[in-house]
């Protein structure tokens, strides 16, 4: 998919974040979207394939996404914030975007560690137009924040999930708040292996749903 694609530097509580802005080629944007990338300490950059994959997706339902590197990845300056430094820093990466695009609707994003710490801030703010979580992991902490969120949430999960299997993640997922959805795919594993067209088919489907 063509694309418009630029380098930005964004002001971050530890300093700066690294940071990729796309938008739609031929539409203007109507949506606005950070997207959070895998854990810091086990390899997670805005450069995953899974965290690309839905950066295309939810550039073909409309929106300007803003991939950044957390703190300590990359470029990035800082040094990892254990879950409560990166939440901070999407903090500022969303800031940054609704300072670019004023009048336009936001959305949260990221996959693995990135949909957790995303989830967090989407519930603390309550004004995004959706939250969309790709291999939500029940295995980063405490989900009850969700079960009060009223957030439209939308999760993206792997049948073949070995940080979130599907019986752990159908249990916490029942106690959510509405609205809510989860799209299952079929796949190796949480990285979605050998399912990655899906999985931006999916976020294309679920975003063009939710900011329709």
């Amino acid at each position: 998919m063509p694309r418009r694609i630029e380098s930005h530097w964004v002001p971050g509580p530890a300093g700066r974040l690294e940071a990729l802005l796309e938008e739609p080629e031929d539409v203007a944007p109507r949506l606005a979207a950070v997207l959070c990338h895998p854990h810091p300490q086990y390899g997670g950059t805005m450069h995953n394939k899974v965290v690309y994959r839905l950066a295309r997706g939810l550039r073909a339902a409309g929106a300007a996404v803003l991939r950044f590197n957390f703190r300590g990845v990359g470029a990035s300056h800082g040094e990892y914030g254990a879950m409560a430094g990166e939440i901070e820093d999407a903090r500022a990466a969303l800031a940054w975007l609704r300072d670019r695009y004023r009048e336009l609707p936001f959305a949260l994003a990221g996959f693995s560690f990135g949909g957790r710490a995303i989830s967090e801030l989407a519930c603390e703010i309550g004004s995004a137009q959706f939250l969309l979580a790709a291999g939500f992991s029940t295995r980063l902490g405490s989900t009850d924040y969700l079960e009060t969120c009223a957030v439209p949430k939308i999760f993206i999960q792997s049948t073949h999930d070995e940080f979130s299997p599907r019986v752990d993640f159908e249990r916490v997922y029942q106690r959510f708040a509405e609205p809510k959805r989860v799209v299952w795919i079929e796949a190796a594993d949480h990285f979605f292996a050998g399912a990655l067209p899906e999985v931006e088919a999916a976020a294309a489907e679920a975003a063009e749903a939710a900011s329709s």
